[in-house]
């Protein structure tokens, strides 16, 4: 489908803004950061969960432990000719360089950067559970547009988008597309 820019809905500084408020719902829920650890599930969401890292860090002068999630093996639409699950070994990873971590009674706070049917946030809770049993797995995403087929609610939200099922939420961030910014996009030909 040939998509085109309809709007911007957070620029440079609403995403700022958004992930300083995240990190500060993160530790007042969290009371700190104590067994904490944040997840990223790539590409987006580790950079997200590096950013609030970062800001985590400046309020409370301390480091909070980071990881990063490939959920590809864990999709439930890589299926084959029968319908059948294609799933592989998790090539996933969750570490802290230069060792990995442990994830058992952590409290894992899993970040992406759009929350749309549920399915990726399956994936990477069955990653992680096959990694080890945390005490807990909270959600932070940059934008939820809703739509969700699975029952699967976001802890920390940047913003809350209603979209319809023609457009698309894209999530640029400096680090990885150049700049920062959320838009919703539409499907070519949909505006009439």
């Amino acid at each position: 489908m040939t998509y085109v820019e309809h709007l911007v809905i957070m620029d440079e500084t609403a995403v700022r803004r958004a992930l300083t408020r995240i990190a500060h719902e993160i530790l007042e829920k969290n009371k700190g950061i104590e067994n904490c650890v944040l997840v990223g599930i790539r590409t987006r969401g580790v950079f997200l969960a590096r950013r609030i890292a970062e800001r985590i860090s400046e309020i409370e002068g301390t480091t909070i432990s980071i990881g990063e999630l490939d959920v590809t093996s864990y999709r439930d639409d890589l299926l084959n000719e029968h319908g059948e699950s294609n799933k592989k070994p998790s090539e996933s990873k969750f570490q802290e360089p230069p060792q990995v971590f442990p994830i058992h009674n952590k409290k894992i706070i899993l970040f992406d950067d759009v929350l749309y049917t549920g399915r990726t946030i399956r994936a990477a809770m069955d990653a992680i559970m096959d990694k080890g049993r945390p005490q807990s797995i909270q959600l932070a995403v940059l934008a939820d547009r809703g739509h969700r087929e699975l029952p699967i609610r976001a802890d920390y939200v940047g913003k809350n988008v209603p979209t319809s099922r023609v457009e698309e939420i894209s999530v640029s961030l400096q680090e990885y597309d150049g700049l920062d910014q959320v838009s919703i996009l539409q499907h070519r030909g949909s505006f009439e």
